[in-house]
């Protein structure tokens, strides 16, 4: 590699479009840039919907992929590159529409996943390799491309910036007479994800926080019918007032009331991973992925884990002998995750 501490280069693109989680996932890998290369111009191509979580974030110039126009988005993503030539290009996405994205990107070196350890033959579309280091969490898998220019240790911060505006309407929405849990009941919706659980167990999961816990419940959400329909579940059938904010935030809002909370209740999803961007505790409902692959980085101990017993009773498989990250894409998967399970966490949280 050309390039390590002592010797940066001039420019840096990073191709990191999607999602949420790993938008957050890939911070890191910015900060840790910035600290040890504080005059390299970064430029972060990124997707529409995740530019609005990091929107304002100093010293970076992005450029917005919206993937929504189709093969339009790789003529705008031309016209906004012609002319231009970066020393380096991180390729941290795994997906065919970002490689052929980045045959618009000039580049000095493009540096991707390791032949080995990637998808959709990303590796044909980079000139350099990060080393092969399987079995690791996925933040740590993308600082391996810092690690590959020298740049250790890496720095693990966050720092989203959010304006006062958005501060202000976020607070105004949440409870001001006690201290409040989230609750964000769904993960994205693709096909065969089975992570969500039930809307009549966060129905009683929210009863329980406020009667035995003391602690008010928000819901939080996007504005899929799916998740407007769990929100009108959990908040018509509980026993309890529950703060309804589903479809009505957008990133940045949601961000300040994480903040704000006690902790969050939530399967694997772009919420859990904006939790723990600000230190909040995250009790993640995990069955059908591993924890330790794509679980809230810093929250791991508060974490519900009944994958070992999903990748057991579904697939015959020990997580020692699964292939890391394997999915246990069975509907009923997410039911091994109880009613106690939740409530154990809940009580060493309180403690």
């Amino acid at each position: 590699m050309l390039y390590n501490k002592n010797n940066p280069p001039r420019s840096i693109c990073v191709m990191r479009l999607s999602a949420i989680g790993d938008i957050c996932h890939t911070i890191p890998v910015i900060r840790t840039l910035q600290h040890y290369w504080p005059y390299t111009k970064i430029t972060w191509i990124i997707g529409k919907a995740e530019y609005s979580l990091v929107k304002g974030m100093p010293d970076i110039e992005f450029i917005i992929f919206d993937k929504s126009k189709g093969i339009a988005a790789f003529w705008d993503l031309k016209s906004q590159l012609k002319g231009r030539d970066f020393d380096l290009l991180l390729h941290l996405q795994e997906a065919l529409r970002s490689s052929i994205a980045t045959l618009f990107i000039k580049a000095n070196i493009k540096l991707g996943y390791h032949k080995k350890d990637c998808q959709d033959y990303q590796w044909l579309f980079n000139s350099k390799q990060i080393e092969l280091k399987p079995r690791i969490h996925y933040m740590e898998r993308l600082l391996l491309f810092t690690d590959a220019l020298g740049l250790s240790p890496a720095t693990i911060q966050w720092d989203i910036p959010v304006n006062n505006e958005d501060t202000a309407i976020a607070k105004s929405l949440i409870p001001k007479d006690k201290p409040f849990i989230v609750i964000s009941p769904c993960s994205s919706v693709r096909k065969n994800n089975y992570r969500n659980w039930k809307p009549d167990n966060y129905r009683k999961i929210a009863e329980i926080i406020e009667k035995d816990f003391g602690h008010a419940v928000v819901l939080t959400g996007g504005n899929s019918d799916l998740e407007k329909e769990f929100g009108k579940h959990i908040e018509y059938n509980a026993k309890t007032p529950v703060t309804n904010l589903i479809g009505k935030l957008n990133l940045k809002q949601l961000l300040v009331v994480l903040k704000e909370a006690s902790a969050l209740i939530s399967p694997d999803s772009g919420p859990a991973h904006m939790a723990n961007t600000v230190e909040t505790p995250v009790i993640g409902l995990f069955s059908t992925s591993n924890p330790d692959f794509t679980g809230p980085y810093n929250n791991r101990d508060w974490i519900v884990n009944r994958y070992p017993d999903a990748l057991d009773k579904f697939l015959n498989l020990t997580v020692e002998k699964a292939a890391w990250g394997k999915r246990v894409r069975f509907p009923d998967a997410v039911d091994m995750i109880t009613i106690e399970d939740v409530t154990a966490k809940l009580e060493k949280l309180n403690h």
